[in-house]
């Protein structure tokens, strides 16, 4: 409820999922509407291997939303997808699959959103939504009935009101808002 992705460490297991049944109806809902958001190893396992991408081509991530997988020892988390990583520190040869971003990554969203095709998903990362608050478009926001107290939060950068409305909010028996917003 307080804006925060993570917790001071990047933690994020402490997000309140609700029943067995609460948690597999969100899941439902969210795997049918954006079932390119769900990691490519978890995709066969939730029936949704062949499913198609329905509205991202790309995912942009930083670092500290990449670096789950690279300690599980996956490269590609989202094969079926074209994958960017924002980062100054991490290897460029970390997979061929997956484009590290090094520097300027306000040039490099503004030329990927020049490019046809699907939306750009930017899966987490504070500093770079901060960074790229004024290309976003539309935020798809998930809200728990949480208080962090401290953490990353969800923009990280300079005080800039930037005005958005509601285009969809629905809720879930589990206390999780999912919120569509667009740029107003």
């Amino acid at each position: 409820m307080d804006g925060r992705i993570a917790g001071p460490g990047g933690e994020f297991d402490f997000y309140p999922q609700g029943d067995e049944e609460q948690a597999a109806a969100y899941s439902s809902w969210h795997n049918s509407r954006y079932p390119e958001a769900v990691p490519t190893v978890a995709r066969k396992t939730l029936g949704l291997a062949d499913a198609p991408n329905s509205s991202f081509g790309s995912v942009v991530m930083g670092l500290g939303a990449y670096r789950p997988a690279l300690d599980a020892g996956i490269t590609d988390p989202y094969a079926h997808l074209r994958q960017y990583v924002v980062s100054s520190t991490l290897e460029g040869d970390i997979n061929p699959a997956v484009t590290v971003v090094r520097e300027d990554p306000l040039g490099f969203i503004r030329a990927l959103k020049r490019e046809e095709g699907q939306d750009i998903w930017l899966c987490g990362g504070g500093k770079l939504a901060g960074a790229l608050l004024h290309e976003i478009d539309e935020l798809l926001i998930k809200s728990y009935p949480v208080v962090a107290g401290a953490g990353i939060p969800v923009f990280d950068g300079a005080f800039d009101p930037t005005v958005f409305q509601v285009a969809e909010r629905t809720a879930f028996a589990n206390g999780v808002t999912f919120t569509r917003f667009i740029r107003k």
